[in-house]
Order: C-alpha cells, then structure tokens, then sequence
C-alpha cells in the first residue's frame, strides 16, 4: 500500500477534481446538481471556506477553494459533501447493488471515486492557471465550443466581475483582480 500524504498548509489555496464513480454523467441530472449545490452550502455553513472558482460537468468538479486562516480540514469538507449528497441522493436510483465488498466495507457507494485529485496553489501564476484550466473544462470535453456557453461555471462571475470577457475562449485574459473574484 502506498504512503500517500495530501498537501497540508492552514489558509491555503487548493485546486480540487471530483469525480463520479466510474465517470458517471451524474450531474447531467437537475437534482444531482442541486442536491450537490445544497450540499456544499450546508457544508460551508458548518466549515467556512471561499469557493474561488469552480465548473460543475457531468462527471467530475473541477474547484478552487480557499480555506480560512488556521484551517487545513479540505478533507473533512470533502468527506462531509459527498457523505451529504450520497445521503440526499441515493434514493434516486443511483445505487448500485454490483458496489463491490472493498467499498461497502468502507461505507462506500457507487456515486464518487474513492479519492479525489488535490494541488496546493503556489502563487497568482499557478492559480491564474488553474482557474482558465477550470473555465476551459467544458469546450476542453467537447460539450459546448464556447466557454460562455456552458451554465455552471464559475466563469459567468468572473465575466459579471471584469476579468474576463465573455467571448474569452481560452487565450489568457488580463487577470487584475484575480484573487477576489471568488464566492
């Protein structure tokens, strides 16, 4: 078994995928989406932390978060939004009896990998990239050609905002106020 270790640093800045159990086009679904939405809110009420960017596609969440001064938890925040939404949602026909004896064991279902990809964000630089890699997600996958087109995307605030304009399509954009265009 490996050793891994996950990047730990209090207040810092995290770049986060997500995906569904075995790509899954969960949040092709109204529900999915919502009931992923209420349950970051109820998480955020209970664990502050400042959504920067983020693009909902139907199997997976790229994401950008900042975490409060003195706090490190992102995985407690993760354990916590998937333990809420498989909870809200599995009712809704996603369970899977074929869900192997390893994950049950775990508590585990057919809804979320078991991990999910996190990076530390190390300067304005790397978190300019991050965020045009998030925004990019949707014409990257080939689900609409233009960024602007594809609804739940964190990409419309930072239009609304100034930092990019609508028509913005991957080349990168004049990125003054960055750090405080998040949620």
């Amino acid at each position: 078994m490996s050793n891994y270790r996950r990047a730990s640093l209090s207040g810092g800045t995290y770049f986060f995928t997500v995906v569904t159990y075995n790509r899954k086009p969960l949040f092709n679904s109204e529900l999915a989406r919502r009931v992923l939405h209420r349950a970051i809110l109820d998480v955020r009420e209970r664990n502050y932390f400042r959504i920067e960017a983020l693009c909902l596609l139907p199997d997976h969440l790229p994401t950008i978060w900042r975490l409060p001064e003195n706090d490190s938890a992102y995985p407690r925040r993760w354990n916590q939004i998937k333990g809420i939404f498989i909870k809200q949602f599995r009712g809704f026909s996603l369970y899977d009896e074929n869900t192997s004896g390893s994950r049950l064991k775990k508590g585990e279902r057919t809804i979320w990998q078991r991990r999910y990809w996190e990076h530390l964000i190390w300067d304005e630089h790397d978190y300019s990239n991050h965020v045009d890699y998030i925004h990019c997600n949707p014409v990257k996958h080939g689900l609409v050609e233009q960024v602007v087109d594809w609804p739940w995307s964190s990409f419309h605030k930072f239009v609304r905002a100034g930092i990019y304009p609508a028509d913005w399509s991957g080349s990168s954009p004049a990125k003054t106020n960055l750090v405080t265009a998040g949620e």
